[in-house]
């Protein structure tokens, strides 16, 4: 199956969310006027676009619609389609992994997906031919470890690891270490889920980054903030909580293949100004895929 097929496969709840409620306005509206307008917003709403991108989206949607003097509603739809692929195709969606080794520090609540998206992450770069190091860093919670371990045995990936409730700093220290000194592609760092306040989560994370500055100084970055697609809007709330933190440089959106609120992608694009760099539609390990913004817009509006 190509990517695109297994992406249309994967969005299929989304697809059929979004164009229901998009095609009974439709139905219901033959006429373009402002009454059309005011439901289509209502209708991105309910897809979990968020209220601010939907309020945007219709305002350029009345714009076009006035200044090419569109009077056929199926035109519309055709307009609003092309706007929200703009939305989702404004930003720069590549992972920066040119300088090795390449260092990707992955943050996130614990139960969005993050040591699977690593695992998954890591058998990608694997399959492209790098060699790839797995720092297990959130040493706090019980078994993540343990899981962190399965999941690197199944992408072929060395971990790095020392025993439940070390010091995250060191282990990040050892991993940049040995990155360096063997020659790694990439560093996969995971990080703890959830501490107990912003203040704590902030410090650790700024601890972890003045080691990865010093002994990886050279190195390509990038933050990825991985966020749960079946929570909707509640991963817009995440990731502008986590962006007040620490710098986020792209978001894995995972199990999107379980949701009909894969609109939420809309959302993010527009409001954080965070690109979103991966999507998990499946779970098998090849089921984590490199965000392409126009495939996405493809295979949600086709």
């Amino acid at each position: 199956m190509s990517f695109f097929d297994k992406l249309k496969e994967g969005l299929a709840k989304t697809k059929a969310s979004f164009d229901e409620k998009i095609n009974n306005v439709f139905k219901n509206f033959r006429k373009v006027d402002e009454n059309l307008m005011e439901e289509l917003e209502e209708a991105l709403i309910l897809s979990d676009v968020g209220v601010e991108t939907s309020t945007q989206i219709i305002e350029k949607l009345k714009d076009r619609v006035k200044t090419n003097k569109i009077e056929d509603a199926d035109e519309v739809k055709k307009v609003l389609c092309d706007i929200i692929a703009e939305v989702l195709t404004e930003k720069d969606t590549s992972i920066d992994i040119q300088r090795a080794p390449a260092v990707i520090l992955v943050v996130g609540v614990n139960g969005a997906g993050k040591t699977t998206s690593i695992g998954k992450m890591a058998a990608n770069f694997k399959n492209s031919g790098k060699k790839v190091l797995v720092a297990a860093a959130d040493t706090f919670r019980a078994a993540a470890i343990e899981q962190l371990e399965v999941w690197t045995q199944r992408a072929g990936v060395d971990i790095l690891k020392k025993q439940e409730g070390s010091d995250p700093a060191a282990v990040v220290f050892d991993a940049a270490k040995k990155a360096k000194e063997e020659a790694y592609d990439i560093l996969i760092v995971d990080t703890a889920g959830r501490l107990h306040t912003k203040k704590n989560l902030m410090s650790e994370l700024e601890k972890i980054g003045r080691i990865i500055n010093k002994e990886l100084g050279e190195s390509s970055k990038e933050i990825l903030l991985v966020l749960d697609g079946t929570s909707g809007q509640n991963a817009v709330i995440q990731a502008k909580e986590f962006s007040e933190v620490t710098e986020i440089t792209g978001i894995i959106l995972t199990k999107l293949d379980g949701t009909a609120k894969g609109g939420v992608v809309i959302g993010i694009c527009n409001e954080l100004n965070i690109p979103v760099k991966y999507i998990g539609v499946g779970e098998k390990i090849t089921d984590l895929q490199q965000f392409s913004a126009e495939e996405f817009a493809k295979a949600l509006l086709e």
